[in-house]
């Protein structure tokens, strides 16, 4: 009976917005849940482990991890520490990524590609769920190291990271905006001479 009640609090938790306070706009995705067991001197001990996923649909993403003795206290552990942990990511046109970018954690490695309109979200498991809640409509998500989903949601951080804006290129480079797009329409012009 307890554990029919862990699993509707979970299915239930899963995907709701939070509506407290300033942070009303953050949806919150549970990406896993593992039973856990510590041997002490009366037997085992079970705990519960989770990892949560939270972001605000607009380019900020952040994921933590939790564990308790009770799933719902786990669950709420892993978000506070997943709203602390949020990253900026730039969005091309509030669709998709600027350019592709690969990420590596461990054995876990995904690749993530931008994508023409209407394309969707193609990623499965732990990726889906990060990019989902970052506010990306058209991806091309690929992992091709461990299923592992705390390694999986880590290399989909590490590759998210790395995205760059036009907007953050050209301040690096002390150039316009339009310079650097202009070059990117042109296609692979010839590398500028380093000085040096």
């Amino acid at each position: 009976m307890a554990r029919e009640q862990q699993r509707g609090d979970r299915r239930d938790r899963r995907d709701r917005p939070q509506e407290d306070g300033p942070d009303s706009d953050i949806v919150e995705k549970l990406v896993h849940i593992n039973r856990v067991a510590a041997t002490v001197k009366g037997g085992r001990r079970f705990s519960f482990a989770a990892l949560m996923v939270v972001g605000d649909q607009k380019g900020r993403v952040g994921f933590g991890h939790g564990k308790a003795r009770e799933v719902p206290e786990a669950i709420r552990k892993a978000t506070e520490e997943a709203k602390k942990s949020m990253i900026r990511v730039p969005l091309r046109e509030s669709r998709t990524l600027h350019h592709d970018g690969n990420g590596r954690w461990g054995a876990g490695k995904v690749m993530v590609r931008s994508a023409p309109p209407g394309t969707g979200i193609i990623a499965g498991g732990p990726m889906r769920a990060v990019l989902e809640t970052l506010g990306v409509q058209d991806v091309v998500g690929k992992s091709t190291g461990s299923s592992n989903p705390y390694n999986m949601v880590r290399a989909t951080f590490e590759a998210l990271k790395v995205q760059s804006s036009p907007r953050q290129i050209a301040a690096k480079r002390g150039k316009k905006v339009s310079d650097v797009l202009s070059r990117r329409a042109d296609g692979a012009s010839a590398p500028e001479a380093v000085e040096g």
